[in-house]
């Protein structure tokens, strides 16, 4: 193919672009954490919350199982312990998801 100094000059532009965007990717990557679940529930209370969701709708499960969840951890004394920014970063996140 050829190519006059004002194609080259765009095509060596394409490729530091495609490069760059190519370490971006890398670095993201290489910066992945494991997504460590908060709850994990057994197979069974997975299958029946798949069946209820399908039944019910995602916004009626999530929002009876926050509830029961919330209820069951007012029962514990947690006002002696704080969150790191991490973890409350972490929470409101999921939270919106």
């Amino acid at each position: 193919m050829k190519a006059n100094e004002q194609d080259h000059n765009k095509y060596s532009a394409a490729i530091d672009n495609i490069q760059e965007g190519n370490n971006v990717m890398i670095e993201l990557f290489n910066d992945l954490e494991d997504e460590i679940p908060l709850i994990r529930f057994g197979e069974d209370v997975r299958e029946n919350i798949e069946k209820a969701k399908i039944k019910f709708g995602d916004h009626v499960v999530d929002g009876k199982i926050n509830t029961v969840v919330s209820e069951m951890l007012s029962w514990l004394d947690l006002d002696d312990v704080e969150l790191d920014e991490e973890d409350e970063t972490e929470t409101v996140e999921d939270n919106n998801e």
